[in-house]
């Protein structure tokens, strides 16, 4: 059986193991070609979210890392996964203001999108198709996402892919499990139900290793009709991510699968990127240890990291069994979400402030309250009554349900003002200015990356911050660097 692979490794790997900040532009165009060479199906490449750090922590113009990634990858079609009625901000945006964004997304290199909807809800995704198609999506993909609940059995899934694909408005359906729930013996009862109702729709399995179980279940899913895997380079792989590529080859090909990938330029993807974390310092992930407990939280990677990190800043890390213990509790109260952005960010936030004030809901996040007034939509299953009212009930929801949608498009330009590209108007719509502001002042980002590099540049850096020295010399064989000016 052939095997196609996504890679995932700027977007998605970049994001659950390095918080989406650890790739810059010129990181990412260094080895733009060999990706372009592997012969992925596609490459993981662009969210809303990666557009909005790459202007507020890296000071570079997200459309401008799109054209020069689409330029040197000309081959291989680049994804942007879309989460909800939502571009950048948290903001519901207009139908007007996202088939603006999709075009503009097209415009500049895009042509395949992933639809997700953190619900689940087919109406709203298959509206979602609707207005990609319009903007001139080239290929539209299905975003089915994964969860365990007392509602989300085979069936389950297997009615919401039915639907999604008899429409006619995808191409292709993944299987996304966010939080790496998928047990193999799970992914040999659920691909069957989904193969069974898709009828020539391709599926593909999108899993994490943070229990350490995406491997395994890959190998199960592969044979049954998941005839394409998602998959990251060494060093960004594993961890909180994706299966490491090369493992995930060699394993398929063992059982006497073909995968139809250029293994130079695999090695010389890994080569790279291994080399990056190691000089960047960041995490080199490895699959998570096997751990009950997920099944029941089922808080994913990057939550996990923020909520470890935030009680280890108040040095109250000893509460995380108890935190943990009242996500379990508030998801059940609010409808069983899905775990997944912005539903693992709903239910952390309120879990964790419920334990560490010591009464439960005494502080309600505006975000919470919009969730139960249905501003993400409906989940689900009903939500615990007394919990709703408490929330729909108190002053604040009043005032929130009063507050006003994203203005219209022209709107947005009357406020805005002129003069501004398309692009950089719509980065103004969804952003605070002053960041904006900092990108456009910053310039055009880099154009390559040298992980050998990165040692010296730590060192010009740290002695550049010395007042007492007058010069520098750097040696070494065949090269000498020596740097003077007046010491102050």
């Amino acid at each position: 059986m052939k095997i196609d692979l996504i890679d995932t490794t700027v977007r998605d790997g970049n994001q659950s193991n390095w918080g989406a900040t650890g790739l810059d532009t010129g990181m990412m165009l260094q080895i733009a070609p060999a990706m372009d060479r592997a012969g992925f199906h596609a490459i993981d490449f662009l969210a809303s979210t990666h557009m909005g750090v790459a202007v507020r922590f890296k000071k570079e113009n997200p459309w401008e890392r799109l054209r020069l990634m689409r330029a040197a990858c000309p081959e291989t079609p680049l994804q942007f996964l879309t989460t909800g009625m939502r571009f950048i901000s948290w903001e519901v945006a207009s139908e007007e203001l996202m088939e603006f964004a999709f075009r503009l997304l097209v415009n500049n290199g895009i042509r395949r999108f992933a639809i997700m909807d953190p619900m689940n809800h087919v109406p709203a995704m298959l509206n979602m198709a609707a207005i990609t198609r319009r903007a001139g999506g080239e290929q539209i993909v299905a975003a089915l996402t994964f969860t365990l609940s007392p509602l989300h059995d085979d069936a389950h899934f297997a009615d919401a892919a039915r639907r999604l694909t008899a429409a006619g408005r995808f191409d292709r359906l993944y299987l996304k499990d966010p939080g790496g729930l998928v047990t193999p013996e799970r992914a040999r009862t659920l691909i069957p139900a989904l193969m069974a109702v898709i009828g020539k729709t391709p599926l593909e399995f999108h899993s994490h290793t943070t229990i350490g179980l995406a491997p395994f279940s890959y190998l199960e899913a592969a044979p049954l009709g998941a005839a394409c895997l998602h998959t990251a380079a060494m060093g960004a792989a594993n961890g909180t991510a994706q299966p490491w590529t090369g493992a995930v080859v060699a394993n398929l090909r063992d059982l006497g699968h073909s995968v139809d990938v250029d293994d130079e330029a695999i090695a010389e993807v890994d080569s790279y990127f291994a080399a990056l974390a190691k000089a960047e310092g960041l995490v080199h992930g490895q699959p998570g240890e096997f751990d009950r407990a997920y099944f029941r939280h089922q808080m994913p990677g990057g939550m996990m990291g923020t909520m470890k990190r935030q009680l280890a800043e108040i040095r109250r890390l000893d509460l995380l069994p108890q935190v943990l213990q009242e996500v379990e509790r508030v998801r059940a109260e609010l409808g069983y979400p899905i775990m997944v952005t912005p539903f693992s960010q709903v239910v952390g936030t309120q879990a964790l402030m419920n334990v560490m004030q010591g009464e439960r809901y005494k502080t309600i996040p505006d975000e919470v309250t919009r969730y139960v007034l249905g501003r993400f939509g409906q989940p689900a299953m009903p939500m615990d009554a007394q919990v709703e009212a408490r929330i729909r009930d108190s002053r604040r929801a009043r005032e929130l349900e009063e507050e006003p949608h994203m203005a219209s498009l022209d709107a947005l330009r009357a406020r805005i003002g002129k003069g501004y590209s398309d692009e950089e108007f719509l980065l103004r719509a969804v952003m605070p200015a002053d960041q904006v502001d900092a990108m456009v002042a910053a310039g055009p980002a880099r154009r390559g990356y040298d992980p050998k590099s990165r040692p010296v540049m730590q060192l010009l850096q740290e002695l550049t911050k010395r007042k007492d020295l007058s010069s520098v010399v750097i040696e070494k064989p065949g090269l000498r660097l020596e740097l003077n000016g007046g010491a102050q």
